[in-house]
């Protein structure tokens, strides 16, 4: 899931957006976002699992490839679909997640992920790249599991807000997030006296852990941002 405020922008983001989402998934998210469509495609992390495979690579390299193939082809239909191999020892699972708020055509950013993957996280059991648009991780089945709340990513802008009651604005925006996520089904967006907030949970993650996440986020945000007038919050 993923935050963020813009004039003073904020985002929780889960996959992504307080985004979010081990290495491998984004459940929420948060991130303060002033971006035109030409952003969507800019690095915000990766991250790789230090275990590799232990049989032959090339089992799970084709595996990899047929799950992304199938993850690519899905991302011209919707924003989000999960997917995982048949059950043998190469058994993986991998999901793509867009911004809710992104046309199919902007969505297309999840082409990039693959060769991204296989670059930077080669023959490791889960991966995960975080675009500003989109995410995918992976991960091989059966790999040690993370708290669906455990942080993946921060950042606090150096530059703080200007004014009084910049910080009673942005809680306020964040109470409103809070509250937008369980109307929004996961994702919700808003600007609150010019606190810009977006969050989105991954695609099928229950309302309930949603806004456990989201929750999370905010006091997370408002623990290690504090005056800061941006930031990003991504939690698995």
């Amino acid at each position: 899931m993923g935050f963020s405020i813009i004039g003073h922008p904020f985002y929780l983001i889960s996959p992504t957006l307080i985004s979010l989402t081990t290495l491998a998934f984004l459940s929420c998210s948060s991130v303060v976002r002033t971006s035109t469509a030409s952003d969507y495609t800019n690095l915000v992390y990766q991250g790789c699992a230090k275990q590799t495979f232990l049989d032959s690579s090339s089992v799970h390299s084709q595996t990899l490839s047929t799950l992304f193939d199938s993850l690519v082809s899905q991302s011209s239909k919707s924003n989000f679909f999960k997917t995982s191999s048949s059950g043998d020892q190469a058994s993986i699972s991998a999901l793509f997640q867009c911004r809710r708020d992104l046309s199919f055509g902007d969505c297309n950013c999840v082409s990039k992920l693959p060769n991204m993957l296989n670059s930077l996280c080669e023959n490791t059991i889960s991966g995960r790249i975080q675009l500003s648009g989109c995410y995918i991780p992976y991960e091989q089945n059966g790999s040690p599991q993370v708290s669906n709340f455990d942080l993946l990513h921060k950042t606090c802008s150096a530059t703080q807000a200007e004014g009084s009651g910049y910080e009673e604005r942005r809680d306020a925006a964040f109470a409103a997030l809070k509250k937008g996520m369980v109307s929004g089904y996961g994702f919700y967006t808003t600007i609150y006296e010019s606190v810009y907030v977006l969050g989105q949970c991954e695609g099928d993650l229950s309302i309930g852990d949603c806004g456990e996440c989201v929750k999370s986020a905010v006091q997370i945000a408002q623990m290690e941002c504090r005056s800061s007038s941006s930031g990003q919050i991504y939690l698995h």
